[in-house]
């Protein structure tokens, strides 16, 4: 028989509290609690280092009824088998701990609540109907493998269950229908595969939250999955093969739903008009990225409570109805990339939540509501890619809300007198017929790309007293450069070689070059015309810094991509000098993840360059697509982040004449090919360095990718690339922009950001130790990249090298490592690089 002094003893030589001062009583000690008698009933440690639960004597602690176990838990975890009156029980390892003993199945037959994190190996397979009194069962974010038990449908009182983000396989077991008593049931994050069972959850009257998302479930939604009893108020199928039509009753008796996600399946047909009841408390519903059609029908207007509503990537047709306006709460509403056309219905504006409103890549029409710009809440605003016309609103420039103002491939006419008083972060209204002239504090404040293609756009006029001057150097300075520069380059670089390495005819017409290496034949500007239609919109797949990129078939076949600067840009010196710099620059480089320079034309009329096509476009664009980006798991986005490395230490360290310093690295202008391998593309800023001058320049780049120390010094060096990289990395972890993170990590140690926290949720939570491996690798190298000082920094050639020889093991879980951990481990990854480096180089 034990006593409190007993306790106390065995919790001392425990060693799971090595810096509390034993004399007191332990009842005070942190993580402990004791009832009125002074007896342990409640015990949360975090066990790390040397210290084992075989040195705790849990057998003297009668009275226990809740112990939280986090750390590395793996020896003397069997321990815990002889506390029978344990109730609540959580396992958290922080390092792979293997398979759970049996004796907790056999000995803990008390248990109510169950919480097992970190575990590895095959699902447990053991009596689960032992543990009699069961109500909570959290096996969440663990590596268990195969088929869901069917014991657990034996657990009659159960009232939640988690067996998310695993690895199980199979079907849903239709013993799941067993747990009557059930609340809440997520199955997300798996491999499940089959149909759902047609009246699985009809018995589950109690059920609230139902959760099988991102498993590879097939077939169609039965229309008698729920009795009219049973009605889960969330209820999330998204992220899985289903198919077919939607029930068109299915939810008309869920009353109490409240979230309800079908995105990201196969679903097609109209919405049904009996789909909701009038009484739905519905507040956030996603169909988005399916193949749903027919007009948005009425039901949708009338979910009064809705906060939410996304339907982008579907084909719904048709106008709005006017009847939007009763949705008094919506806060986001996303209906991008549908057939909708006709009015925006001046009624919108009397959706006084709403803070986000995207209409992209439809077929609206009409004038844009000037109401819109005095939404007191709305902060977002896309309505590219529509066929709106008139005037921009003046109440658009003056809206003291609005952040972001995307209206580009319009048919918008008139002036922008309003653009020079607004205080909008984002602006895009290229592409418009729109007349000038853009105030210059508006050319300072946003990208070239913002205005391009305005029917009479330029910059505010040169003050007068320069003009006389200028006049005769804008005419004669750049035909005089013009004319050496082409006579230079056409006899130094541009003399294309056939297969047999003799020089290749290129076609020539009016003194104009066109010249395309490795072609067989010869060609013209007209043919480049007439591959692109005129450069016709319908072709353009892009737009850049200086120019547009356009797809094209050339005579032979051969597919290319085609940057063109615009007129009004061809005829600026910079854009000029950026357009000649790159063509020097790409034919002096020679890198399987550069971007492959086919040739380039000089024309009075227009000049570009030819490239490789890059089938999927920019990684900023594919990570900020949801259908695109789940398409790079987690090989392929570290395959992206090396691919870049390896470029870059080419260009700093292994080119032939001097190394080359890129200047704008950032996610727009890394390049995916069909097979979603990154090439690095856009030299226009790139400059060669010569290691015996300063190499001080005028500042480039893009704004969140540009080293901190370009705002107080021009010098070029490798290391502004390196912080870029080092953005771009962690861009590619996370699917978004990583801005907060940059920031918590320039005010201190980031100690409570965990590495999983931050990895983009769109994707699994990665399992195999490859793959933990290597985004840990990656991690850590961009944390290693984005330090503030220059010179601390790694070069790229040892961040190239530590991809090279990475084999280091990895011994605890990803979901508890956090930044800080790798941010200590930053100097023996890198000196890994530097291991691996010949000595003249370290």
């Amino acid at each position: 028989m034990s006593s409190p002094a007993m306790e106390h003893e065995a919790l001392v030589r425990s060693g799971c509290w090595p810096y509390i001062n034993h004399s007191s009583s332990h009842c005070l000690w942190p993580g402990i609690s004791c009832n009125d008698a002074g007896r342990v009933t409640f015990i949360s440690i975090y066990i790390f280092g040397e210290v084992s639960l075989g040195g705790m004597h849990f057998s003297l602690l009668p009275s226990l009824d809740t112990l939280m176990l986090s750390g590395t838990i793996d020896r003397g975890i069997e321990n815990i088998c002889s506390v029978p009156r344990l109730k609540s029980l959580e396992l958290s390892a922080s390092n792979p701990a293997g398979e759970l003993p049996s004796c907790i199945f056999s000995n803990l037959t008390n248990l109510k609540e169950l919480y097992i994190r970190g575990i590895t190996g095959r699902f447990p397979g053991e009596n689960w109907s032992s543990f009699r009194d069961l109500r909570t069962l959290d096996i969440s974010y663990n590596n268990f493998m195969g088929p869901i038990p069917l014991g657990l449908g034996s657990l009659s009182r159960l009232i939640s269950l988690s067996l998310s983000w695993n690895g199980l396989t199979g079907s849903v077991p239709r013993e799941i229908g067993n747990l009557t008593n059930l609340k809440a049931l997520d199955l997300s994050h798996n491999a499940l595969s089959g149909s759902i069972p047609p009246t699985l959850f009809s018995s589950m009257t109690m059920l609230g939250h139902l959760d099988l998302s991102f498993n590879a479930l097939s077939g169609s939604i039965p229309p008698t999955l729920f009795s009219s009893a049973a009605m889960p108020g969330h209820l999330d199928l998204s992220n899985n093969a289903l198919s077919g039509s939607i029930p068109p009753t299915l939810f008309s008796s869920m009353t109490m739903l409240g979230h309800l996600d079908l995105s990201f399946n196969a679903l097609s047909g109209s919405i049904p008009p009996t789909l909701f009841s009038s009484r739905t408390t519905l507040v956030y519903l996603d169909l988005s990225y399916n193949n749903l059609s027919g007009p948005i029908p009425m039901v949708v207007w009338e979910l009064a409570m809705l906060e939410t509503l996304v339907m982008r990537r579907n084909k719904f047709h048709g106008s709005l109805a006017t009847e939007i306006g009763k949705l008094a709460r919506l806060k986001y509403l996303d209906l991008g990339f549908n057939v909708l056309s006709g009015y925006l219905p001046v009624s919108i504006i009397s959706v006084i939540s709403l803070e986000w409103l995207n209409l992209t890549s439809n077929y609206f029409s009409g004038p844009i509501p000037p109401g819109l710009g005095e939404m007191k809440n709305l902060y977002g605003l896309d309505m590219s890619i529509n066929g709106f016309s008139g005037p921009i609103p003046l109440q658009l420039w003056n809206s003291l809300s609005l952040d972001h103002l995307d209206l580009h491939n319009n048919s918008l006419s008139g002036g922008i007198p309003g653009l020079e008083i607004c205080q909008i972060g984002f602006i895009n209204i290229s592409y418009n017929q729109l007349i000038g002239p853009v105030p210059a504090r508006s050319i300072s404040l946003y990208p070239s790309s913002a205005f391009l293609g305005l029917g009479q756009q330029k910059v505010d006029p040169i003050p007068a007293r320069r003009d006389e001057i200028l006049r005769y150097a804008v005419i004669f300075f750049p035909l005089v450069l013009i004319i050496a520069v082409l006579s230079f380059l056409r006899r130094r670089f541009f003399v294309p070689l056939a297969a047999n390495g003799d020089p290749l005819e290129t076609g020539t017409k009016n003194g104009d070059i066109v010249s395309l290496w490795n072609y067989d034949g010869t060609i013209a500007f007209e043919d480049m015309i007439a591959a692109t239609d005129g450069f016709d919109l319908k072709y353009c797949i892009g737009t850049g810094g200086y120019g547009s990129v356009y797809r094209a078939q050339l005579p032979n076949g051969m597919v290319v991509a085609l940057k063109k600067l615009h007129r009004y840009e061809a005829e600026e010196p910079v854009f000029d000098r950026s357009f000649r710099n790159e063509v020097r620059v790409l034919t002096e480089i020679r890198h399987r993840s550069i971007i492959r320079l086919y040739g380039f034309c000089l024309h009075r009329r227009c000049m570009f360059l030819v490239y490789e096509l890059m089938e999927r476009g920019s990684l900023f664009y594919v990570l900020r697509i949801d259908a695109e980006s789940v398409e790079l798991d987690w090989e392929k986005r570290v395959d992206i982040i090396r691919d870049t490395a390896h470029a870059l230490s080419y260009l700093h360290h292994d080119c032939i004449l001097k190394p080359v310093v890129h200047r704008d690295i950032s996610s727009n202008n890394i390049l995916l090919n069909d097979e979603l391998r990154a090439f690095v593309s856009d030299f226009g800023t790139a400059r060669l360095v010569n290691p015996d001058s300063s190499n001080f320049t005028a500042p480039a780049g893009t704004i969140g990718y540009i080293a901190p120390e370009v705002a107080y010094t021009m010098a070029v060096n490798e290391k502004s690339d390196v912080y870029s990289f080092g953005v771009v990395a962690l861009e590619t972890l996370m699917g978004k922009h990583p801005t907060d993170v940059i920031s918590a990590l320039s005010t201190g140690p980031a100690d409570d950001i965990h590495l999983a926290e931050i990895l983009d949720p769109r994707l699994p939570c990665p399992r195999s130790s490859s793959s933990i491996r290597n985004i840990i690798l990656c991690a850590t190298l961009a944390l290693a990249c984005l330090r503030a000082r220059p010179q601390t920094r790694p070069s790229m050639k040892q961040v190239s090298t530590a991809f090279l020889s990475n084999r280091r093991s990895i011994s605890d879980p990803i979901q508890t490592i956090t930044l800080r951990q790798l941010q200590m481990n930053v100097d023996s990854v890198v000196k890994c690089g530097l291991d691996d480096l010949p000595e003249e180089e370290v």
